[in-house]
């Protein structure tokens, strides 16, 4: 959704493909073709859909997925169903979930309480449909209201929702602007992660500028970069969530190759096993 936004929607699958990608992801198709498709699209260019996002709810109203408002649970099961529908349509095998913004006023634990119960709806369902589901938390910088706002946060409410179909999608970007610490914490939560995604910090520019030194993490080798490559295994791929309108050629081959050696690592690895 983010990438190749010089094209329409239906073409961006062509340029990814173009551009050497063999996987992508995309955040709320609802709006941007049926089901059907949107999975022709993905499967002409000969790429397999990764991931999207549960339904939004509102933009106008500034939501921020609707997960943990109270008063809006039927109309976060029935966005399940709608959902699944797209993602069994694409071959996708993933969903990632968006807790909510905080309303003024409101209670958090309820907030949690109702978030929790519809997780374990949610995973529950998903799993019926061979589809895991991401619980994500965002960074208090850019999401100031969001409910989850650290990967603790987030991990916390996965423990109390307890279904292994429930995973954290762990995305740099927001958890460098969020704790830091990236290395350390994606080794301790690596049980938990079930996809993650990259970005330059703090524009969401190109990994191979900013703060956070992607090229770095990843040639310390132990303990990030396997712990990086075997949540890359378990999704599959790791997602590039680049929010710019064009993209640099040098920033975009050093993802490429930074991804591709994460995938060489870890069939490596596995192969020694």
């Amino acid at each position: 959704t983010l990438m190749f936004t010089e094209v329409p929607f239906r073409e961006r699958f062509a340029a990814a493909a173009g551009a050497g990608f063999r996987f992508v992801e995309y955040q709320f198709p609802y709006d941007l073709g049926t089901p059907e498709e949107i999975a022709g699209w993905a499967r002409v260019a000969g790429l397999e859909v990764v991931l999207h996002n549960l339904p939004l709810g509102d933009a106008t109203r500034g939501d921020a997925g609707i997960a943990c408002l109270p008063d809006r649970v039927e109309e976060f099961r029935t966005g399940i169903e709608k959902a699944v529908t797209y993602a069994t349509a694409a071959g996708c095998r993933r969903l990632n979930c968006l807790a909510g913004n905080t309303p003024a006023g409101a209670q958090r634990q309820q907030l949690l309480d109702t978030l929790i119960d519809n997780l374990a709806f949610a995973a529950e369902r998903c799993q019926t449909a061979g589809v895991t589901l991401m619980l994500e938390p965002l960074n208090p910088h850019t999401m100031p209201s969001y409910l989850l706002r650290t990967s603790a946060e987030a991990v916390a409410v996965i423990s109390a929702v307890a279904h292994p179909n429930l995973r954290l999608q762990y995305d740099l970007f927001q958890m460098q602007m969020a704790e830091g610490n990236l290395a350390a914490t994606i080794e301790r939560l690596l049980p938990s992660i079930g996809h993650m995604q990259i970005a330059g910090v703090p524009g969401r520019h190109e990994p191979d500028a900013g703060e956070l030194n992607h090229a770095w993490l990843l040639a310390q080798g132990v303990p990030f970069a396997f712990s990086m490559v075997l949540a890359a295994g378990l999704s599959g791929a790791v997602g590039l969530v680049i929010g710019l309108p064009s993209i640099r050629v040098s920033g975009l081959y050093l993802a490429m190759v930074t991804l591709a050696f994460a995938q060489m690592l870890y069939y490596l690895f596995h192969d020694t096993k």
